[in-house]
């Protein structure tokens, strides 16, 4: 008997992981529209993979930081940072406008009614807040509360003090300090991913648990009279993928296969579809960058996190497509003017309201203010936002991992000869078989 347990165990395992938390997520989501209201007890156990999962975050971006600092001077920092928060704001400028095109084609919000939603409103950080907001008054205090921007701010900022310290000391022994500072932000790496993927074997419960719960919640009655925008999304969605990320970024710019792509990322896509989270997703995405990819921590260790707290493709795509639905719930025609409002207040919000809880819900309520919109939209459309935001921070993780590709190629900093891109599989889940 024991040995028949071991036996499936191993074979268990030898599936690789990313397919068997893609069929936890369908079942999960099978057995929540079936069960309905009582699969919301599950709910905790999807809530315990997403405090897995935000245990890491902080972890892995102060040592991959300090690995990345090790290998990058100041200017060369400089210079990586311009091409990703460069690319970042043209991505999302473009998701912005695939929304606002599928969505004039596929007109969703028409022949529903407000009714008597509640508006939920938030409002968001002027700009020079966000800076200041940047450097942290405490930087353990940023660290333990979270706070992704300032964390990277210091650590930053540290890695290089401890590398000029390095290049000025005529002291042997504080040069060995610092290499041993350095030494041990890489072994805390590695072991951080280790402990990405232990977590991931328990996300196979996690996710079928959020979907259950998330279905069990909603319901079909509930998805029924927002299928159009969900259609709307999802379409939106895979033409921005397909067409900026994979044939524009992946093809084009890295000049690579945009199968190598989705197969190198796929753990990191699921998992932000599972867990609705960018930065719930960031150990995953960075782990992904590291063993599929290939890429040099020095280029990852900084776009990441950042693209998790700033880039906002999905968010931003979902404004283009919101306003339209907005506008046929009221009656009234977007002219091409206030379409292209759209698009600038979008791009604007997402840097203005980066590293703020609720961006999404900041920026739809941006957009439906300057747009003259009811703000009872945004009530309107709570209670299908998990689906949803699940699409928008997939779309916001493939993003990241694309822009991060490109500005690798620029840079030297990826090896394109190992990995996913000449068809190794760097999923745990075939080598942990082999334990």
């Amino acid at each position: 008997m024991a040995n028949a347990l071991t036996r499936s165990w191993h074979r268990y395992r030898a599936v690789p992981i990313v397919y068997r938390i893609g069929l936890a997520f369908v079942l999960g989501s099978l057995v929540g529209l079936a069960v309905g209201q009582p699969a919301t007890a599950l709910q905790p156990l999807g809530d315990l993979f997403v405090n897995l999962l935000s245990m890491l975050i902080v972890p892995i971006v102060v040592f991959t930081l300090l690995m990345g600092a090790r290998r990058l001077s100041p200017s060369n920092l400089g210079k990586i940072g311009g091409q990703v928060v460069g690319l970042y704001a043209l991505t999302s400028a473009a998701a912005v406008g695939f929304g606002l095109l599928v969505a004039n084609l596929v007109d969703p919000g028409v022949n529903l009614e407000l009714g008597d939603a509640e508006a939920q409103t938030a409002e968001a950080p002027d700009i020079v807040e966000v800076i200041l907001g940047i450097v942290p008054e405490n930087p353990i205090g940023a660290m333990a509360a979270g706070d992704i921007l300032p964390t990277i701010f210091f650590v930053i900022v540290f890695g290089i003090a401890l590398a000029l310290v390095e290049q000025s000391t005529d002291s042997p022994d504080i040069r060995n300090g610092v290499e041993s500072f350095y030494d041990l932000a890489e072994a805390g790496a590695e072991a951080m991913f280790k402990v990405v993927w232990g977590v991931m074997e328990y996300g196979v419960i996690g996710v079928f648990a959020l979907m259950a719960a998330v279905f069990g919640e909603a319901g079909v009655d509930a998805i029924v009279p927002f299928a159009l925008l969900i259609a709307a999304l999802a379409i939106a969605v895979v033409a921005h993928i397909a067409v900026v990320h994979l044939a524009v970024l992946v093809r084009l710019l890295a000049g690579q296969s945009p199968v190598a792509f989705l197969t190198g990322g796929r753990d990191a896509l699921i998992t932000a579809l599972s867990i609705r989270s960018s930065s719930g997703t960031l150990p995953v995405t960075m782990a992904n960058a590291d063993d599929n990819f290939h890429i040099d921590e020095g280029v990852y260790s900084f776009s990441l996190p950042l693209g998790a707290t700033i880039n906002m493709d999905g968010t931003a795509l979902y404004q283009g497509v919101a306003a339209v639905f907005a506008a046929n719930l009221v009656g009234v025609q977007l002219t091409l003017a206030e379409q292209a409002t759209v698009v600038l207040v979008a791009v604007l919000a997402s840097v203005g309201a980066a590293g703020v809880p609720g961006t999404g819900l900041i920026m739809l309520t941006l957009v439906l203010t300057q747009l003259g919109l009811p703000l009872e939209v945004v009530g309107f459309v709570a209670g299908v936002d998990p689906i949803l935001d699940r699409l928008r921070t997939m779309t916001n993780i493939s993003g990241d991992l694309a822009v991060t590709t490109v500005v690798a190629k620029w840079n030297d900093a990826v090896d394109f000869t190992r990995g996913a891109w000449v068809g190794e599989s760097g999923d745990p889940g075939v080598a942990a078989g082999d334990d």
